[in-house]
Parts: structure tokens; sequence; C-alpha cells
């Protein structure tokens, strides 16, 4: 599947790159997580929140994603890792599902490999958007 360009709020982009350097400095710099959300972050169209589409996932958001193969449907807020909390439904950044929606837009359909094949999810819906409601400093 050929990748699209993918949207990044550059208030997002200085936050995610803070937390890629604190973790690089410590013992766990180098786990793959870190690298998958590096290499989204270098493929990114950075734009000013206020320009940011209001169909676009960007920290915090509430998304509703449905797995193209099984039609489960999940509903999550997309967290900086201290706040993650899955049960709550509060999904880390850092996960691969979170990586792998960052900056998508609704209707998208995203694939990336897993241990058993190939993991295909679907963004139904963007619930909230911060940006969308004008709350920028989230």
């Amino acid at each position: 599947m050929r990748r699209r360009k993918i949207h990044i709020t550059d208030q997002d982009l200085h936050r995610l790159e803070e937390l890629l350097a604190v973790a690089r400095s410590s013992k766990n710099g180098g786990n793959g997580e870190l690298a998958s959300l590096e290499k989204e972050l270098r493929r990114a169209k950075i734009v000013e929140p206020e320009r940011i589409p209001p169909d676009v996932v960007t920290m915090n958001s509430k998304v509703k994603l449905r797995d193209v193969d099984t039609g489960e449907e999940m509903t999550y807020t997309l967290v900086f890792p201290h706040n993650a909390e899955i049960d709550a439904g509060r999904l880390s950044i850092l996960s691969p599902v979170g990586t792998a929606i960052l900056g998508y837009s609704t209707g998208d359909v995203i694939e990336w490999a897993v241990p058993k094949g190939t993991r295909r999810i679907k963004i139904e819906e963007i619930i909230y958007q911060p940006e969308a409601q004008g709350h920028y400093p989230l």
C-alpha cells in the first residue's frame, strides 16, 4: 500500500520530538516504537494548529476505528505515554496503533506489518479533535 502524506501540527511535532529526546537519553532509547514514530514524523507535513484539517488525527484526538478484517470497532483518545491507560480508552502514541493513526484522516485505511501478517485499521470518525474546537494548548 502506498503511504499518504500525513499532517501533524507544529505543536505536536515539538512535544513528540521532546518525548523522543527524553526516551533516547534513557536506557530504552533504541526500541522499535521510537524508531517507528521518528519515521512517521520525518515524512509528515507540518502545519500550524489553526490550519490542521478537522478530520485529521492529532494528539489528544478521540477517534473511532474499525479493524477492516474483523469488523471490530474501537474508540480511543491518542495520548502521550504518561497518560495512557488502554482500559480507559487512552492509547499511547508509542503503541503500534497510536503511531500508525497519527496524522491520518477520516476514511483512511492504515496497514502495517504484525507478526501474524498485516493489520488494517480504518479511521471511521474523529469524535473530538482539540484543534477543531480551538483547544490548542492541550
